[in-house]
C-alpha cells in the first residue's frame, strides 16, 4: 500500500464519504504546492481499481509536461500501475490503458478513443475556464453521457480560477464543492512544507495608471510601466544581494521584454540566468529546466509559465516582479518555493510588486479575499508597523520584528527605507524572533530531556532574584497529531535540531546530547496564570509552544 500522511489520507476519505452519500460527482481537493498531490492522485487511482478491478480512470491536465510528470509520479508511487499516456505532444496515444494520463488538448474531441471512464481526475483544476462550452466542459460532459455515474475529482492549490471566480460556483460549474482542504500554514508548522520568509524591497513597481481588463492589469500597459532600465537594474541588484547565498532563484516578470531585461541584468551581476516563456521550444525548455534543477543555472526568469505545475524543490528565492490582482497567480507563484529539499532551510520571497500588501499572507488567502481583491474591493490586506515600518497582518496585535503594538504612536525618525520582514506567512504560521516584548530573561542553570508516560518532557531550571530557584516541565508528544505534533516540531527546531523532527519520543531522546539547546527563559504573569518564553542557545525565541498548557515541576 502507498504510505500516506494523515492529511493525504483524510483527503481521500473525504472524497469517499461524499461519493458514498450520493448526489455529488464533481468534488475538489485543495492541497498546497508541495503537499504531495501526485501521491494522493496515485493512491486515488489505485484504491479505485482495488474497489472495482474493472474500473477505468483518466488523469487529465493542460500540458504535455504535466502529463509526463503525472505519469512518471504515478509509476514511481505505484510501479505496477496499468498506466498509459494519451498526448499528441508526447507522441503517445495509449487510449486503451486502464489508468490513462492525458492532455485535455489531445482528448477533448477523442471520446471514442478514451471513454468510457468511471473516474476522471483533473490536475491543476484552477485552469478550467468558467464556460462549460470549453474543452474540459465538452470532455467531461461527453464521458458522463457514456458513464452517468462517473465521478470527477479536481486537485488544485487554488480553488478559484486565475481569471475569474470560484470553481464550485456559477453556471456551468464542473464541481459542486470542496471536499477537503489542507492549510499551507499548518503543513509548514508540521514540517511538510518549507518555511517562507519575505523581505520588502527598496525598489517597488508602480502600476499607477495601468488599466485593467477582466479584473487584472492589461498586459501591454503593465509591461510598459514596469520594464524600465533603472528599475530593473535596481531590482536585480537587491535580488543579487539577498540571493547571493541562495542557490535557486525564480523571477516572475511582466512580459517578454521585461523577462529578457531582468535576465540580462542578472547576468551583468555575474550570475547565470536564462528565460523561459510560452514560446520556448520543447527541447530548449527541458534543457534549461534540467540545468536549473541541477544547479548549473542560478536564476530563471519566467513569463506566463513556471507559475503552475513547475516542480523544482530546490527553489529558495522567488522574486515577484509581476504586479497582479489575481490572488490565484500570486499563490501559485509563491508556491514554487514551498517544496522541501535537502539543504534547504527556508525560502525567501522578494515582493517588488506589493502583492503581500494587496493579497495578504499566503496561508491566510481565502476565496472571499481573492474575489474581493479581484473586484477591487479588497483594500489593503497588511498594515505597516508604527515602530519599524515592516508590513504585518491586519489582525496582528504585535509586530514580531520589533515587538511594537500597532496602537502605539510612532516616534519621529523611525521610518524605514524599506520594510524589514513582510508577513508572507500569517502570524500563526511563523515563529517569532528577536527581543522579548517585556519581562527579564533568566539564564538557564540546567535543562534536559526526560521520558514521560505519553511522550517526553523538556525540564528547565533557572534562578530568579526574588523567587529563588525555579523549574518547569514542558510536555512534548512527537507521535501526536495536530497541535501536539506541531508543538514537538517547533521545540525540536528551537533546540537546534534542524528541520526534520523525530517521529517518536525515543528518537527525540537519543538525539538530546547533540542539541545546542536553550539559553534563557522569561516568565510573564497573566491574570490567572503564567506564561513561559524560552530562548534558544543562538538567541532565537521559540514561538507559541511556550504558552502554558504545561505544568510546573
Amino acid at each position: 500500500m502507498l504510505r500516506l500522511r494523515d492529511y493525504q489520507r483524510a483527503s481521500l476519505d473525504a472524497l469517499d464519504a461524499a461519493w458514498g452519500r450520493g448526489g455529488e460527482t464533481g468534488l475538489l481537493v485543495v492541497l498546497p504546492t508541495g503537499a504531495g498531490k501526485a501521491l494522493v492522485i496515485a493512491a486515488l487511482a489505485r484504491e479505485t481499481l482495488a474497489q472495482n478491478p474493472l474500473a477505468r480512470v483518466a488523469i487529465v491536465t493542460h500540458s504535455r509536461e504535466l502529463v509526463a510528470q503525472n505519469h512518471a509520479e504515478l509509476l514511481r508511487h505505484w510501479p505496477e500501475a496499468p498506466a498509459g499516456i494519451f498526448s499528441a505532444g508526447l507522441g503517445r496515444r495509449e487510449a486503451g490503458a486502464q489508468v490513462l494520463t492525458c492532455s485535455i488538448q489531445s482528448v477533448a474531441d477523442r471520446l471514442d478513443a478514451v471513454g468510457p471512464r468511471d473516474l476522471v481526475i483533473v490536475d491543476e483544476a484552477h485552469l478550467i475556464p468558467r464556460a462549460a462550452e470549453t474543452r474540459y466542459g465538452r470532455f467531461l460532459a461527453g464521458l458522463s453521457a457514456l458513464t452517468p455515474a462517473m465521478r470527477v475529482a479536481g486537485f488544485t492549490a487554488t480553488p478559484y480560477r486565475l481569471d475569474s471566480g470560484r470553481l464550485d460556483e456559477g453556471e456551468g460549474r464542473l464541481f459542486t464543492r470542496i471536499a477537503y482542504e489542507a492549510g499551507t500554514g499548518d503543513l509548514i508548522r508540521r514540517g511538510y512544507l518549507a518555511p517562507l520568509m519575505s523581505k520588502a524591497t527598496l525598489t517597488q513597481l508602480d502600476v499607477t495608471g495601468v488599466g485593467r481588463r477582466g479584473g487584472d492589469y492589461i498586459p501591454s500597459e503593465l509591461e510598459a510601466a514596469v520594464n524600465r532600465d533603472w528599475i530593473t537594474r535596481a531590482a536585480v541588484a537587491e535580488m543579487v544581494e539577498y540571493g547571493r547565498d541562495r542557490r535557486s532563484w525564480l523571477a516572475f516578470c511582466a512580459g517578454l521584454a521585461h523577462a529578457a531585461a531582468v535576465r540580462d541584468a542578472v547576468r551583468a551581476e555575474g550570475f547565470s540566468c536564462e528565460t523561459i516563456e510560452g514560446g520556448t521550444p520543447k527541447r530548449e525548455r527541458d534543457r534549461l529546466v534540467a540545468a536549473f534543477r541541477e544547479g548549473r543555472i542560478r536564476c530563471l526568469t519566467s513569463v506566463g509559465v513556471l507559475g503552475t505545475g513547475f516542480n523544482a524543490p530546490g527553489v529558495d528565492l522567488v522574486a515577484l516582479l509581476r504586479p497582479t490582482r489575481s490572488t490565484g497567480l500570486y499563490v501559485q507563484q509563491v508556491g514554487r518555493a514551498l517544496r522541501c529539499a535537502p539543504g534547504k532551510d527556508d525560502a525567501l520571497i522578494l515582493d517588488y510588486a506589493g502583492l503581500v500588501r494587496m493579497h495578504g499572507p499566503v496561508d491566510a488567502v481565502t476565496i472571499r479575499t481573492a474575489i474581493a481583491v479581484r473586484a477591487g474591493a479588497g483594500g489593503v490586506r497588511a498594515k505597516p508597523c508604527p515602530g519599524c515600518g515592516a508590513l504585518i497582518a491586519l489582525n496582528a496585535s504585535t509586530c514580531e520584528a520589533c515587538w511594537t503594538e500597532p496602537e502605539t504612536e510612532r516616534e519621529p525618525g523611525h521610518d524605514a527605507a524599506a520594510e524589514d520582514e513582510l508577513p508572507i506567512l500569517s502570524e500563526a504560521a511563523r515563529r517569532p524572533e528577536g527581543p522579548a516584548p517585556d519581562g527579564a530573561w533568566h539564564p538557564l542553570t540546567a535543562w534536559h530531556l526526560e521520558a514521560a508516560p505519553d511522550g517526553l518532557d523538556v525540564v528547565l531550571a533557572w534562578t530568579e532574584p526574588a523567587a529563588g530557584e525555579q523549574s518547569w516541565r514542558v510536555r512534548l508528544r512527537p507521535e501526536g497529531r495536530g497541535y501536539e505534533r506541531e508543538k514537538a516540531v517547533l521545540w525540536w527546531r528551537g533546540l537546534g535540531g534542524g528541520r526534520d523532527a523525530p517521529m517518536d519520543a525515543m528518537e527525540f531522546l537519543r538525539a538530546a546530547d547533540d542539541l545546542p539547546g536553550l539559553g534563557a527563559v522569561r516568565v510573564t504573569a497573566k491574570a490567572l496564570s503564567r506564561e513561559l518564553a524560552c530562548r534558544a542557545a543562538d538567541g532565537r525565541i521559540l514561538g507559541d509552544v511556550h504558552r502554558l498548557a504545561d505544568r510546573a515541576a
